[in-house]
């Protein structure tokens, strides 16, 4: 690999993930049940429903505390050592990860001490490789007043990369387990970032991965997109539309796009609260001020540029205990992936048991499904002329080659 560059070339980052390829499987065999962050079929969405299963009324979520910490410079401190001894890998592709790992900026840090490739393909595996085991720390720390005496029993984390909290039960000793938490980084070279680490009671909320959660005094458990990320929706949103480089058009389409990305990721809030009724305004007398429509075409415009997103609060489907695209699991992992798709696709999938009638493998993590219809005639929607195929077995049918053939004569 090229050394002494300050953003890896192309061929570095090929390599970076022919390494990714050759690591990622055995290192998910390792890794928690409850480590989430930039693993591959894993999400934000499996720790927000986390939390609703640990502080929710049934969890007795009234009466616990939450320690939320953040790593400083996470991906800039890491132990190279101590990083080395973690990558299993054969002798030359280690060496490789090692080079990378050393890179420096040339002209000024000729060779790295400490960190990951920034913007390295590779670099998010590393780091989950070095954190692995932060959020089991609390299995062996919680400590409770027992006839005067104390014992040992656990404590939940949950980590999304660098960011982690534990859900503490009354009686838990939070000093203790920062303690624990504390020389656990030490041995990484790392440390916690005191301003982002705090201990928080349910009731009063707190902020994680753009959301606020928080437990009511009657014990509902209620999650809700943060603050923080509901004006930073609103502020790009307003640039994007005083953005005179593009027109309007381009720019209301731009806008409900990033509208309909934030709803998505926050769709599994409770959205009641969340309408963007002052935006919607804002934005129909910006529209309006262009001139370029009536009142009566603006309210149409206005849907385009606020699009809306069903929401369904703490309805995740959580990804089953420490389970694994590579653990061979292709019933569960197909049937997990094809969730995202619904209607007439949906029905057709659970009717081929979630397997590509084409090939006869099942669709997994990655894989594109695609409704084909059997005589070629897409106005014909009867249930029997529709079968779901692999995106590669689709382009391949017969019978599209010859509906190109004679439509090209």
């Amino acid at each position: 690999m090229q050394s002494y560059c300050t953003v890896p070339t192309i061929s570095d980052r090929a390599y970076q993930c022919l390494i990714k390829y050759a690591l990622e499987p055995t290192a998910e065999a390792t890794f928690n049940a409850h480590s989430y962050g930039f693993r591959p079929s894993r999400s934000c969405h499996d720790i927000q429903r986390q939390l609703f299963n640990n502080l929710n009324s049934s969890s007795n979520g009234v009466e616990k505390r939450i320690l939320e910490l953040d790593i400083e410079k996470c991906f800039d401190k890491i132990d190279h050592k101590f990083l080395m001894q973690s990558v299993q890998l054969p002798k030359a592709a280690k060496q490789g990860v090692f080079r990378a790992i050393k890179a420096g900026v040339r002209g000024e840090f000729p060779s790295s001490e400490s960190g990951t490739p920034q913007g390295g393909v590779i670099s998010p595996l590393l780091a989950n490789l070095v954190l692995h085991g932060l959020e089991n720390v609390g299995h062996e720390v919680r400590l409770k007043i027992r006839n005067g005496g104390r014992y040992i029993d656990t404590i939940n984390g949950f980590r999304y990369a660098d960011d982690v909290v534990f859900i503490l039960k009354p009686g838990d000793d939070s000093k203790l387990l920062r303690e624990y938490i504390d020389n656990f980084l030490e041995t990484r070279g790392l440390k916690v970032k005191e301003a982002k680490t705090k201990v928080a009671h349910s009731t009063d909320g707190f902020d994680f991965l753009g959301w606020n959660f928080a437990v009511k005094p009657n014990g509902k458990f209620i999650s809700t997109p943060s603050q923080k990320a509901t004006d930073s929706i609103k502020t790009k949103v307003k640039e994007v539309m005083k953005d005179s480089r593009f027109t309007l058009e381009h720019r209301i389409n731009k806008c409900g796009s990033m509208i309909r990305g934030w709803r998505n990721y926050h769709r599994f809030c409770d959205m009641s609260q969340h309408d963007l009724w002052a935006l919607r305004y804002w934005l129909w007398k910006f529209i309006r001020k262009q001139g370029r429509y009536n009142r009566y075409e603006t309210n149409k415009v206005i849907k385009r540029a606020i699009p809306s997103v069903s929401w369904s609060a703490c309805k995740f489907v959580i990804v089953k205990g420490d389970k694994s695209p590579y653990d061979g699991d292709f019933v569960y992992w197909s049937k997990r992936e094809n969730a995202n798709y619904d209607g007439i696709t949906a029905r057709l999938l659970k009717k081929q048991n979630h397997k590509c009638t084409d090939c006869n493998l099942s669709f997994i993590s990655g894989d594109i499904a695609e409704l084909h219809h059997i005589d070629g005639n897409h106005d014909n929607w009867k249930p029997l002329n529709l079968e779901v195929l692999h995106r590669e077995c689709h382009q391949h049918q017969t019978i599209h080659g010859r509906v190109r053939v004679r439509t090209a004569g």
